[in-house]
């Protein structure tokens, strides 16, 4: 945690930072705004589900909380289903789920049945979709990887912004079930950009080269445990599972509490495109500035303060007494709502680095999920108890600080600075899954095999040449015999310093 982890030196497949990840980007970008922005824009239908189903405000809150569960809790399933199957087919099948459930929540006829379309369902769809897209990010940026971050991360605020009053038109054209029906037809896009999640191209090689990984290939590992042996992935655990406790709160609740200061619907509703607003030029401005020479080393401090900005802005936000002070509430929230969206993935990227993320961001997502499942509806519990928003604002604020003091302080104690090194050479099944290096050998195969004919007759001709050739250039082929035994021995020697040994170059 103390320095950055960068994609650099020879691999099988290195991460090009653009071409084609332009458009993994842009992918990344809706899915991410799907999958952070739909539960807050379910709350705009809140109040109309508690006037048909006769619930309060603790019993709706449970609908975005399922939701966000079901994105943080199918974490190691996601990354088991993208170990198997890769990233693309995980993807389009999570955008059918997500459009699925949003569909049937349509037709429900108790909360019960909202709990398990729109939040079981749909959450697990956009689940399948999130984090497989942040696997493939991570696959395509190293060096530009903070900003790819940031521009990612901006398509919550964005989707925000137009979900937010699209919803609060749909409610009052269509009612809060032809709502929900249109907003399930727009989460198809999902099987688009899980379309554009095209696996990485790795360099063609020699045969001999293949049978030496084939033979040296460890057995893949759907889930790795290991991580849990590095501390600063065990001390971002923590802090980030204390963090989402208040973290999601105030989007949730801010639209009601404005409604309960007495303004309309549409003017509260307004507030949620405010704090998007600001929301879409704070993450790329955060990943701008996390990608700087200086500060990148030292992003886990970076997140710290940002944390820390997010808790005050909750803290001083439940003092608001009128409309004017929710707006400026708004635009603190959104500046430090959007570093701290900008900074959590890529502070985990740079503590496990490429080989070890998509295994990371699962169980991370597990633990987080135990937190978020008890966040907003103990929120709305509390509200419930003393009818005062304050107490609810403040409540969360504090939990985000606290999770920013453990998250500096314990990296301060615990954690031994060391010079920024990067990753040890990436071998394929570091960045391709079995099913996609199945599909991407087919090619390469088929031309050796319809090359293998027409080598043998190259061959055949140049025969006759080769028996006039003299006894000096007959001798030749021992001295290469010779060169290349000691090659092979003097590779054999080169390790990394973390003790991998280093495999001898294809043209060797």
């Amino acid at each position: 945690m103390g320095g950055a982890v960068v994609d650099t030196g020879d691999s099988g497949v290195k991460a090009p930072d653009g071409g084609w990840g332009w458009a993994v980007l842009f992918g990344c970008f809706i899915i991410t705004g799907f999958s952070y922005a739909f539960p807050k824009a379910v709350s705009v239908f809140f109040k109309e589900l508690i006037r048909e189903f006769g619930v309060g405000y603790s019993d709706t809150a449970w609908i975005s909380s399922i939701l966000l569960a079901m994105l943080y809790g199918t974490g190691p399933l996601c990354s088991i289903l993208v170990n198997r199957f890769g990233c693309r087919p995980v993807m389009m099948v999570g955008g059918l789920f997500a459009s699925l459930g949003m569909v049937l929540a349509s037709f429900a006829t108790n909360i019960i049945h909202i709990y398990l379309c729109t939040g079981v369902i749909t959450g697990l769809g956009l689940a399948l979709n999130f984090q497989p897209s942040l696997i493939m990010l991570n696959r395509y940026f190293s060096e530009k990887r903070p900003l790819a971050n940031g521009l990612a991360a901006a398509g919550s605020p964005v989707a925000l912004c137009c979900l937010s009053p699209l919803g609060q038109v749909l409610q009052y054209k269509y009612g809060w079930r032809g709502g929900f029906l249109i907003l399930g037809g727009l989460l198809l896009n999902c099987c688009a950009c899980g379309a554009l999640m095209r696996p990485l191209l790795a360099p063609k090689k020699t045969n001999e080269v293949e049978e030496k990984q084939k033979e040296t290939k460890p057995k893949p590992k759907l889930l790795d445990f290991t991580v849990f042996k590095d501390r600063g992935f065990l001390i971002y655990t923590i802090a980030a599972s204390i963090m989402v406790l208040g973290l999601f709160v105030p989007p949730v609740f801010v639209v009601s509490y404005a409604k309960e200061l007495g303004n309309e619907d549409t003017k509260s509703a307004l507030l949620l495109t405010i704090l998007g607003f600001i929301d879409i030029f704070a993450r790329p401005t955060s990943g701008i500035i996390a990608g700087l020479k200086w500060v990148r080393p030292r992003c886990v401090y970076l997140f710290s303060f940002a944390m820390i900005f997010n808790g005050t802005a909750d803290i001083l936000g439940s003092f608001a007494k009128d409309y004017a002070s929710l707006v400026v509430f708004c635009i603190f929230f959104g500046i430090s709502y959007g570093m701290v969206g900008a900074l959590q993935f890529e502070v985990l990227m740079a503590i496990v680095g490429t080989e070890k993320f998509s295994s990371a961001i699962g169980l991370v997502l597990l633990v987080e999920a135990i937190a978020v499942l008890v966040g907003p509806p103990g929120a709305g519990r509390l509200l419930d108890a003393t009818k005062n928003y304050m107490y609810v604002f403040m409540l969360a604020g504090c939990e985000v600080v606290l999770s920013a003091l453990v998250l500096a302080i314990c990296n301060l104690l615990f954690i031994k600075r060391k010079p920024q090194q990067p990753d040890p050479p990436a071998k394929m099944e570091m960045a391709i899954t079995e099913t996609e290096m199945e599909e991407l050998n087919k090619a390469p195969k088929d031309d050796q095999d319809n090359g293998g004919s027409a080598e043998n007759g190259k061959k055949q001709a140049i025969e006759p040449e080769t028996k006039t050739t003299s006894e000096d250039e007959v001798k030749e082929p021992e001295n290469i015999e010779v060169d290349s035994i000691e090659v092979e021995n003097a590779s054999k020697k080169v390790s990394e310093p973390n003790g991998v040994a280093v495999e001898p170059e294809s043209s060797l």
